[in-house]
């Protein structure tokens, strides 16, 4: 069947339909990563948007559940230039089509992708269209393009109840507007108790059963919009437990605090990007999904430093907190970049809970 992408500046990419059969309307955003369709799939940040993957075959590795990073795929649409047929790998268990089928996500192969990327970074984010009516009226369309906003993505994403991963070391309370399993394993696996809260909870509640740290996970979404979020996390500041955030979180944290928040041109997405440590002036490889950055020259000096920088466009990447055991970064230590770069992140939140227990 025949799928057309249309944006909101009047381009249209004609390709084929894959997935579920449905219209979708979405923010358009791409994301450069090699490998990891499966986990691009099932991250939560991306609810709100249709993804774009820059690597030109997709799915040839087939579909591995043990390596999701959540309970369903949250992307609007999902936009490839191939979707490989056949799946080469011992471990899969179904094919990315029939994935992306059981999900109910819509998408369209055999398009310009390269073209369609290198549109997206010239003139920015843009909403789209995914449609199947060749009859499409574009003025029609073009004014409801502009006009779609995605809102109250983390109120979706969150989990409606909070539940425990055991462990034998530190108790740690974990935020979920949106969390990613791997953040919860990656603390799981150095073998603190994970106590996951749905978004809303109040801090009240969090403090009352005396974790030893609090982690403040990813997410979708303008950190501006979670307004009720952000008067919580300011009573999580002004206690004296460590806490460390990741993207969503560490905006969150910063906006609690003064700072202030834009959006990218087009977003920092993919497995490949390099951050340095102003501390160590080391330079790690990290895995990035984010649309929004904090302006950290807009931050009390006396109350924050930045930690770390993006080595390509020079953007905040982190946050040290003065005089609190406070740390945040805006890329995601728990996904593998590297493959195990930043991962030391984990064990320096272990070590502002009190070192090994």
């Amino acid at each position: 069947m025949k799928a057309f992408l249309i944006l909101e500046d009047g381009s249209v990419f004609q390709g084929e339909s894959i997935g579920a059969k449905k219209e979708a309307v979405s923010e358009i955003v791409f994301n450069t990563s090699m490998t990891g369709y499966l986990e691009v799939l099932t991250d939560p940040s991306y609810a709100g948007q249709a993804v774009v993957m820059t690597y030109p075959l997709i799915g040839n590795y087939g579909v591995c559940l043990e390596d999701i990073e959540s309970e369903k795929a949250w992307p609007d649409a999902f936009i490839v230039r191939e979707l490989s047929e056949l799946d080469s790998n011992f471990r899969t268990e179904m094919s990315i089509q029939d994935f992306l089928l059981k999900y109910d996500i819509p998408g369209i192969s055999g398009i310009d992708t390269r073209a369609l990327t290198k549109l997206l970074r010239d003139k920015g984010t843009m909403n789209g269209i995914l449609t199947y009516d060749e009859n499409y009226d574009i003025n029609e369309i073009i004014p409801k393009l502009k006009a779609y906003s995605p809102s109250k993505v983390v109120e979706k994403v969150t989990c409606k109840e909070k539940y425990t991963l055991k462990g034998n070391g530190y108790k740690v309370a974990l935020m979920d507007f949106g969390a990613k399993k791997n953040i919860a394993k990656s603390l799981n696996d150095r073998d603190c108790e994970v106590t996951v809260y749905p978004a809303f909870t109040k801090a009240k509640e969090i403090l009352a059963s005396k974790p030893d740290g609090i982690m403040l996970s990813n997410g979708p979404g303008d950190p501006k919009e979670c307004t009720t979020i952000i008067e919580e996390i300011k009573q999580l500041y002004d206690s004296d437990i460590p806490i460390f955030a990741i993207c969503l979180g560490h905006q969150l944290m910063a906006l609690s605090q003064g700072a202030d928040t834009h959006k990218l041109k087009y977003g920092h997405r993919g497995g490949n990007h390099p951050v340095k440590d102003l501390e160590t002036g080391k330079v790690y490889i990290s895995s990035q999904n984010h649309g929004y950055v904090v302006d950290v020259e807009k931050m009390d000096s006396e109350k924050a430093v930045p930690a770390f920088v993006n080595v390509n466009d020079n953007t905040n990447e982190g946050i040290k907190y003065i005089g609190k055991n406070i740390y945040t970064v805006q890329f995601h230590p728990e996904a593998s970049p590297g493959p195990h770069d930043s991962g030391y992140l984990f064990d320096k939140f272990i070590k502002m809970m009190g070192g090994n227990k």
